[in-house]
Parts: structure tokens; sequence; C-alpha cells
């Protein structure tokens, strides 16, 4: 009698325990869903603050373990390579793409990995950034940040990391730079040929013949329209990500109800709802650029794109190149993005298909173990050697030029 009345009461208790904790969650998540949001929270250091953009370093964490998306736990590498790692995210998106909570963090995890971690912040663009083209991201501020890195890190050589259009804006810089200190270039879903399938394709092709109509019989150019009148607000570009994914972009609503009494589940969520309701606004400028060079004439596919008065060419990138594509990628589905291959000069280069549709190949619950892990060892085998002591970035707390030991607000 008396195991009956302890297992009633155990799971009494256990009810009672779930009971408090779905009034709890769901208060917050109703009237105190800042709380709940953990994007943005691992500490980084500011090293160069402009408009729009800006650019942090992640250093070591400070614990001998991460927590890591499938639950288990990785020890910090302390021995760090001495060629950093520059994240690149695209346009369209915060910066918190790569630090989206502590557990699914890509610059953490990367710095945890040994690499001297920095990240590209694009910044949130305004109506006066509508004149903003890809000569400005990919060449003006891409060739800024980096100068601010290597006089940061003390060294000149770098691998860069970008996802969709981060990824275009890398090879686009290499290609246009033919910089011998960018040593390696990973690329995750990233757009080259709009001849190649998929949603963008699709559209590229649909607008191409009434284009090339307008172009030949008319004076009309579309770089010729003011940029400012051309330009979306920011849910516009929320939109148009969730319709590429109706399904996959929407958290699922009924499992957030029936799993309201789990803290960590309704955090996750709302984190994550969180960063797909809140896209930013996308330069008019560059949308001109990708639609004229990229949409109608389809200049990647060819490997070359002219930027203002010079043209950046893929023959020109000797760097060593990892290509990474989604397998259900609606939006730039494999064979969009595993062109750049065949294009650069690169003999140092591999291509990789990946378990995810076009956010979740690089943040979803398998983007660890398919795309995370793969490239910082693909990394790693580039990137050893001794640390340089000369030049070495600073520890936390310790101010160095323009940045600070903080978070950026």
């Amino acid at each position: 009698m008396s195991d009956l009345i302890r297992q009633v009461s155990r799971r009494g208790l256990a009810l009672n325990q779930r009971l408090a904790g779905t009034v709890l969650n769901g208060f917050d998540w109703l009237f105190r869903s800042e709380r709940l949001v953990k994007s943005g929270k691992t500490w980084f250091e500011l090293v160069y603050d402009g408009d729009p953009m800006s650019v942090r370093y992640y250093g070591l964490p400070e614990e001998d373990y991460i927590e890591l998306p499938n639950g288990s736990r990785m020890q910090v590498e302390r021995n760090q390579y001495p060629v950093p790692l520059v994240l690149v995210p695209p346009l369209g998106v915060t910066a918190n793409t790569f630090d989206l909570m502590p557990q699914r963090s890509l610059a953490r995890y990367m710095a945890a990995r040994g690499f001297r971690t920095y990240l590209i912040d694009w910044g949130k663009p305004e109506k006066r950034h509508a004149h903003l083209g890809i000569k400005d991201y990919a060449d003006d501020m891409m060739s800024l940040a980096l100068a601010r890195i290597r006089k940061h890190a003390g060294t000149e050589q770098l691998s860069l990391m970008g996802w969709c259009m981060g990824g275009l804006l890398c090879l686009i810089h290499a290609g246009l730079r033919e910089d011998p200190r960018i040593v390696n270039i990973v690329t995750v879903a990233s757009p080259i040929d709009m001849r190649g399938g998929g949603i963008v394709a699709g559209l590229a092709s649909a607008i191409n013949t009434p284009a090339q109509l307008i172009r030949k019989y008319t004076e009309f150019r579309l770089h010729a329209f003011d940029p400012a009148r051309m330009q979306m607000p920011a849910w516009f570009t929320t939109l148009a990500f969730k319709l590429t994914d109706p399904v996959g972009s929407v958290p699922p609503y009924w499992d957030l109800l029936t799993r309201l009494w789990d803290r960590e589940f309704v955090t996750s969520h709302t984190t994550t709802s969180n960063y797909l309701n809140n896209m930013l606004m996308y330069p008019a400028g560059v949308l001109q650029d990708m639609l004229v060079k990229v949409g109608m004439d389809n200049s990647l596919s060819r490997g070359q794109l002219e930027i203002g008065d010079q043209v950046s060419r893929f023959e020109h990138i000797h760097a060593a190149l990892l290509v990474i594509a989604g397998s259900s990628d609606v939006l730039v589905p494999p064979p969009i993005a595993s062109s750049s291959v065949d294009l650069v000069a690169s003999t140092d280069k591999r291509f990789a298909i990946a378990a995810g549709g076009h956010m979740g190949v690089i943040l979803g619950g398998k983007a660890l173990g398919e795309v995370w892990a793969p490239a910082a060892d693909w990394l790693g085998e580039r990137s050893a050697g001794p640390v340089p002591q000369a030049g070495a970035p600073r520890r936390k707390g310790q101010n160095q030029g323009r940045g600070r030991g903080r978070n950026k607000p």
C-alpha cells in the first residue's frame, strides 16, 4: 500500500510541476517573450563599428566544455589555428544567424573548435541605404572588414565561410581582388547558375523573356530607376523567405501548445520564431544588381560579374574551396550551388550535399553533423600550424582600437 501511495505522490508532484511550468511559460510567451529569446548571447569583441557594417570577434569560450545542438558536450580546443575564420552572413537577416542560441551558435562552435572567429555584421539597412549595391558590400565593405580583421588578428591569411548571399559575396570579393591571402572559402547554399532549377531559377526564367524584350525595344533600364523607390519593407523579406518553405520555416504551434510545460522547448521555439519574424530590409541597389546581372544575364554561371567598372572573375580564385548545398533546398537546390566548383581555378576543391533545406542546412537539427563539423574538419586540415604570438587578439575585458569587450546592442 505504501508503494502505491508513493507512486501516486510522485505522479501528482510531476503533474503539479508540469502545470506550474505551463502557466509560467505560457505567461512569459504571451506577455514577456523577450525573456525567452536567446539570440546573440555569445560574448564578442566589437572590432569595428561602422554604418551599416561592423565586425565582431568571438574569442575562446571561458568554459572547458560547450553544449551542442544534439544535447552532447564538446571540449573547447585551447590551441588555436593560425588562420582566422571570417563568417559572412547573407543580407536580409540579422547577424544572429550565426549565434541563434548558445547551443546552436556556429560562431561559438567554431571558436570552441580552435578558430579565431570573426563575423561581418552587415547591420540593419534603412531607407537611406537603398542605394547600396553589390559593389558596396562585396568590394568596399568587405575589403574594409578584412583589413580590420587582419590588423586585429596580426596575420594576413584568412578563411571565409558564408551562407547563401554571404557565400556569394565571398566568391565575388575573391574573384575581384585576386587576393592570395584568402586561403580557404566555404560556401553553403550559395546561388550561382540561375538556370539550375528551384524557385530562384524559376523566377529568373519567368522574368528573363519579358525583360529581354523590354531591354531590346525600349529605353527603360532598371539600373536607371531610383533605388529608393524600389525599397521594400523588412516584412517583405520575412514573407518572401517563408513562401519559399511555407511549412518548414514556420515552427509548429501545436507542438508548442502540447509542450508548453517544457521551458527549453518554449525557449527554442520562441527564439527561432523571433528570428524568422524579424528579418531585415534588403537594399534595393543589391536587388537591382541581382535582378539584372545575376537573374536576367545569369553572369555568374559564366564565372564573372561586373562590379562598377571592374569585373569579378572566378577564374582568379585559387583558394581551397568547399561548396555545400542542402538536399531539400527549394530556394537554392544543389545544381544552382555546385557550379562554382567548376568555375574557380582552385586545385583543392570539393562539393558536398548535406541534409536540410535553405535554412535548415546551416541552422537545423542536422547542421552540426552535416555542415558545422565537416566544415571545421576541412578548414582545420588547411589551417594547421603553431599559433603566432605577435599581434594575438586580447582576451575578454581588454579594449583594442575601437573594439570593446561587449555585445553590440
